[in-house]
Formats: structure tokens, sequence, C-alpha cells
């Protein structure tokens, strides 16, 4: 009977140390994953190119956490997006802090300025007014 009762310390003997690797390879591969893509970007030339803005768009996530005295804290983190069109037709989606998220309008045209996935700015043109719709019915805002 003695052997029997020891079953539950051989299981949490073998399976916790190998829960344990699991979760740490997989933070491991997180902050890989994130330190590659900085470096490919870093490698990458600072490109500015013509483009427009064809989507904006938010996702919201809420956490909640609940502490040792029972007390329930939450917050909300919201991240923004803004998607570009270049002369190419291609379309790229970047990452875009709050205010640059609510200074920006889908049809905005500009130069947008990035580093391979990296977003580095958006200058607008201004539009001249009584000309919308034309060929260059914009021009920079910085001379």
């Amino acid at each position: 009977m003695g052997d029997t009762s020891f079953w539950m310390f051989d299981f949490f003997g073998k399976v916790m140390p190998i829960f344990f690797v699991v979760v740490i390879g997989i933070i491991v591969l997180s902050a890989g994953k994130g330190i590659l893509q900085w470096g490919r970007n870093n490698k990458q030339p600072v490109l500015t190119v013509d483009s427009r803005i064809v989507s904006k768009r938010s996702q919201v996530s809420h956490h909640q956490h609940q502490d040792t005295n029972d007390h329930l804290s939450s917050y909300t983190k919201t991240t923004y997006y803004l998607t570009f069109e270049v002369e190419s037709g291609d379309r790229m989606e970047f990452t875009v802090s709050g205010e640059q998220y609510g200074l920006c309008a889908e049809g905005d045209a500009g130069r947008l300025t990035f580093q391979g996935t990296r977003y580095l700015g958006f200058q607008r043109y201004m539009r001249v007014s009584g000309e919308e719709g034309t060929p260059g019915a914009f021009r920079s805002m910085n001379p």
C-alpha cells in the first residue's frame, strides 16, 4: 500500500518539469520572434513613398485580474492600425499610436515612411480647395 500512495508525487515529479520546460520554451520562442523581427527591420532601408490611407481599425482587449485579497482589477488596451495603399496598389498595415490614429482619416494622401514592418510616420498632403477629385488635388504640407 505504501507504493500506491506515492503515485501523486511520482506524477508531479515527472509531469511538472515537462510543463515547466514547455512554458519556458513558449516564452523564449515569443521573445526570439520579436528580436528576429526587430533585427530584420533594422536591416531594411528606410523608405518614403506616396500613399493613401484606405482603412483604419482598432482592436480592444480587456483583461481582468483578481489579487490575493479578492480585489478585482481590470484594464483595457486599444491597439490602433492604419492600412496604406501605395502607388503600385500594394497595401500595408501598420500599428500606430492613438494620437496618430486620431489625426488620420480614410482617404488621406501623403508620404508614408517605414522600415520593414516598422511604421515611422505619415505626412499628409494638404487639400487644395475646389480641386477635390482631380489629379494633383493634393500638395505637400511641408515646403
